[in-house]
């Protein structure tokens, strides 16, 4: 089994949510997407796939730029995936994948339950 976490260490539901797998005992490779990995529109569309929601839920409605810029406004999905690569700090996080298939927003504790 392999894992990956999206991963923002700036961010205490990230750091949470590697703790808790690593208390699983299980140490997953860590993107820290802000630094490391852009996503890619493909890319992006392929994990909001495997989380199974659509582009809009992925989206952090607590942030500034989400408040001043995109707030009641209406979106396609493909304009908001757009609108997630060119701001990715807009992303929930973390997400944590297992095994390229199965994927969850850690940023509630109990949701990575259901990968372990």
């Amino acid at each position: 089994m392999s894992y990956k976490i999206y991963y923002n260490t700036r961010c205490r539901k990230s750091r949470e949510g590697l703790q808790y797998l690593q208390k699983q005992e299980i140490y997953p490779e860590i993107i820290e997407y802000l630094k490391d990995s852009p996503f890619t529109k493909e890319n992006l569309m392929e994990i909001i796939n495997k989380l199974g929601i659509k582009p809009s839920e992925l989206i952090r409605t607590q942030e500034q730029i989400y408040k001043q810029n995109y707030k009641g406004k209406n979106f396609s999905d493909d304009e908001w995936i757009t609108i997630l690569v060119e701001n990715p700090k807009l992303i929930r996080r973390p997400i944590i994948i297992k095994d390229e298939n199965k994927a969850v927003i850690g940023d509630i504790i109990e949701n990575i339950d259901p990968l372990l």
